[in-house]
This record gives C-alpha cells, structure tokens and sequence, in this order.
C-alpha cells in the first residue's frame, strides 16, 4: 500500500492515534492466524463502534485499500491474514454484551465478544448458548459468525449460522445495513443474514449480532467409551445416531491423539486404546440419565468398555483431554494443518478407514479426531514446512482427504471456512454453476475487490508463506 503515513493519519482522526498501528512490532501480531500461513499489513486499526467501522471502509474503498477483517485470529483456514497487505480492521475493541432479553430468548452482542463470555452471561440468566468451538475462550462471535463455527455440541443442537437471528453489516462502500431482526420466524425477502454468515469478511464487516439463546439444559450425562479397533468406534457411532437418540455430543479420538495428549497433559486417558468415544446426553433429569443408560448399554454391546463420569469434576477431566488433542498435535513438529471435512454420517467408518489408509500411504504424523456425530472429522496433520519432502507429501495427503471427503458425498469444510487453504478445492465441491454464482454476490457487493481478498476465490494453489 502506497502512502502509509497519510492513510495512517486518516484512520487516526476516525479512531484515534492510539488505535492505529504502523510499527512492524505491531503489525506482526496481526499477520497470522492460527495456521502457518503468514502476511504483513501495512497498517492495523482496532474500531469500536459501527460509525468508526463505516467511516474506515469508506475511506478504503475510495482509496482502493484491502481490508481484511478479524477477531482473535484463533481461524483454521487463513481467512484473515491480510494477504493483500492493506488494512488489518481487528474487531476486538467492540466487545459489550449490549442485552440479554430473558424473555425474547436472545443476546444481542458486538463482533468482539469472546464466545465462552457468552456462554456464561447467558447461563447466568438460566440460558444457553449451544455453539461451542474448541477455542471458545479467545474466540469472538464475530469470527465465529464470519466462518460458520460449530463444535461438539453441534451434532444436536447445529452451529453458528443456526443461532444468528440478525445483523447489523457495514458494506465495501461503508454503507450500514441491517439484516434479520429479533424474531424466530422471519420470511421477508432474500435471506441476507444467512447469507454474510459465513462469508468470511468477503461481502461486508458485521458490527452487531443477534443470536437466539434456548433454556439450560437441568442435567448433562457424560460418558467415555473405549475400543480396540478404529474402525468398530466408527461403525459405533452409527449404531448410536440409528438407535433413536441424539446426543449433545458424540466425539472420536484415535490412538495417536490419546498418547499425545497422555503425553502433553495426562488426563487418565487408556493408551492401550485404539480409539475411544466421548459422549453427552441432556435435558432434564430423567431424560438425560435413561438416555446415558441406553447408550452404556448399546456400547458395551458393541464391545466397548463404557464409564459414566460420577460427577462434574470427572466430566471436566473427560473434556479436558478433548480440548487438549489440538495443542498437544502442536507439540510434535512446528507446523500443524487443522482440516475439518464432513461427510455424511453414513459414511463416517468409510471416511475414517480412508484417513488411516491415507496415513500410511504418506508417511505423515496425522491425528484423527473430531465431531464424529455429525460427521465433522477433524484430521489434523503434524508436519515441518522448511522439510519440501515432507510437504509435498503432506499436500498430496491433502488434496487426497479432501476429494475423499467429496467422492463420500460430503464437503470441505464443516465449520472452520475455507479462507485461502482450501480454496483451491472450493470449484470441484461447488462445481462451475455455484463457483460463478458465488463470484458475483462477491463482485456485486464488493466491486473493487477491497474486502479480505485471496479468500475463497482462488483457481490455483498460493505459496503460502512469510513476507
């Protein structure tokens, strides 16, 4: 970006000299996200309040400036590292839980939120808020409403985009807008809130949010099942979706991630297992226990080993273990790829049969767990980017989960975007028709290309690397 220093002094007559940053201290906080995948911004300003927002994006579209949107860059794709350079717009400062309406059922929040502060506000009004990422303690709603976030209580209770009743969105022009409003039902016009959510800054910057909350549930149930065969966990889980009874969550780790994090932070997890299933019922008492019953039953059927967590310091130390897959991959090499495909719950012991062929067939440390009840796996790939073997292999094992993914009849991504590491793969799951279609909402809302560019619309491979 040309003329930094008069940009720089434009943003700061919108927000102040003290949130606007141009040093290379402090621009390199904000050149990467959770992957590898590493650019600078030119300039990094922190909004806190839609006005500022519009009158910031006003002033890069006239100038013809990138802008690339964030939260606590906890995202799995890249989809706001700033890889046009151009303005880091970090949404962090718009943090208020504006309201929580008791009797409506529904927050309404600022984009900087961090999602476990919701969590609690809304169980202290004796309410809930399902949508759970692994990272909900540093993520913010806005990210999670830009990605389409999910995590383990999905496969009852769904993810983000299911939860997101309103917006309030500035536009590549900074133009204000507002989508959705504060009702369940709403079939007045295009759905334009369905349809930012997800879009990953690409289409507008979201600056109010409103989601519906539901009752907290009296008691949770939780169970730990363990097998000695993969593949038997795979075909167990079916056996729990086809037996009548959804539960709050249904998730799967392999042998290779129980010993990572036995290794990283032992939790009494049994290394002698091949895989084991972590597993929550709900809802009032009566139900969520005879649902619990049902399920130790029909697992130890199964040939698991089954035990029901006696208390909530018990289920703590379960969910602890699960939390702990992602930061004790880490520990192995330093570069760690977090893939999220899905497929339909049918073909989940297929999929897992396939990631463990892939595997071996690469030679590569890949982890295998994730939200096996919705068909939500996350295999995750431990592997070193200066080694240009190691990687070839690696993006060989990629593109062949994806497609495996695909020719399943699932898709790529379930909940964490597609942002620039997948977007080489966006044309063969949409096909031509959608690709195009997508491209011209895009063109239509953002015509000079300002907002989160290189994301999602890419034909070819990027070299994803620091500069």
């Amino acid at each position: 970006m040309t003329q930094v220093p008069k940009i720089a002094k434009e943003l700061a007559k919108i927000v102040g000299r003290d949130r606007v940053f141009t040093n290379l201290e402090d621009r390199l906080c904000y050149a990467y996200d959770a992957t590898f995948v590493e650019h600078l911004p030119d300039v990094v300003v922190k909004p806190a309040s839609t006005e500022e927002v519009a009158r910031i994006l006003e002033l890069a579209h006239r100038e013809g400036i990138p802008i690339h949107p964030r939260g606590a860059g906890t995202g799995l794709s890249g989809g706001s590292v700033p890889l046009g350079g151009g303005i880091a717009l970090v949404m962090t400062e718009m943090r208020e839980i504006r309201k929580i309406h008791r009797e409506d059922m529904l927050a309404v929040v600022a984009p900087g939120v961090v999602t476990a502060h919701l969590h609690r506000a809304a169980e202290a009004c004796g309410l809930f808020y399902p949508p759970d990422p692994s990272s909900s303690e540093f993520c913010t709603i806005g990210g999670n409403v830009a990605t389409g976030a999910g995590g383990p209580r999905g496969l009852k209770y769904g993810v983000t985009r299911d939860y997101v009743l309103g917006l309030e969105v500035v536009l590549a022009d900074g133009s204000v807008i507002r989508t959705g409003g504060r009702t369940i039902k709403n079939a007045t016009g295009y759905d334009l809130t369905r349809l930012f959510t997800g879009s990953e800054g690409t289409l507008g910057v979201i600056t109010e949010i409103i989601v519906r909350l539901l009752p907290l549930p009296s008691t949770v149930r939780t169970l730990l099942a363990v097998f000695k065969d993969l593949a038997q966990a795979g075909e167990a889980v079916t056996a729990i979706l086809t037996s009548g009874i959804v539960p709050r969550t249904l998730e799967i780790m392999d042998q290779i991630s129980i010993a990572l994090v036995e290794k990283f932070s032992p939790c009494g997890l049994p290394l002698d297992a091949a895989a084991v299933l972590l597993i929550e019922t709900d809802g009032q008492k009566e139900q969520a226990e005879r649902e619990a019953e049902e399920i130790h039953t029909l697992l130890t059927r199964q040939g698991a080993e089954v035990t029901l967590a006696k208390n909530p310091e018990e289920a703590d130390k379960l969910w602890k273990a699960r939390r702990a897959v992602s930061p004790a991959i880490a520990k192995i090499k330093p570069t760690k790829i977090s893939e999220d495909v899905t497929v339909p719950r049918s073909q989940i012991p297929t999929m897992i049969r396939r990631l463990g062929e892939i595997r071996q067939k690469y030679n590569i440390d890949l982890v295998i767990f994730g939200h096996a009840g919705d068909g939500n796996l996350h295999p995750n790939i431990a592997c070193d980017r200066r080694d240009q073997g190691e990687m070839r292999r690696v993006e060989q094992a990629i593109a062949e989960i994806l497609n495996a993914a695909l020719e399943l009849g699932g898709t790529l991504s379930g909940e964490h975007g597609i942002g620039v590491l997948k977007a080489p793969f966006l044309l063969s799951d949409l096909g031509s028709g959608g690709w195009i279609a997508m491209k011209k909402i895009k063109q239509s809302l953002d015509p000079k290309g300002i907002l989160n560019p290189g994301k999602i619309f890419i034909e070819r491979s990027q070299e994803l690397v620091k500069t």
